[in-house]
């Protein structure tokens, strides 16, 4: 159960990364000449790790 936990904390702010991701795309995306955010897929992507990692960083350790 408390590994499952911690799995879902992460999963979390992974999704909540991707739809950050999204929006970004959305409204401040260029269409030529960006990398990341000249596609939703690739923006959501890299949000959705960025989010990932910081679950994983602000995670609270169960003893």
């Amino acid at each position: 159960m408390i590994r499952k936990k911690r799995w879902l904390w992460t999963a979390l702010f992974f999704l909540g990364g991707a739809a950050v991701g999204y929006f970004y795309y959305r409204f401040f995306g260029c269409t030529n000449g960006c990398i990341i955010t000249s596609s939703p897929l690739r923006s959501m992507a890299y949000m959705g790790v960025v989010g990932g990692l910081m679950g994983a960083v602000f995670r609270k350790e169960t003893p």
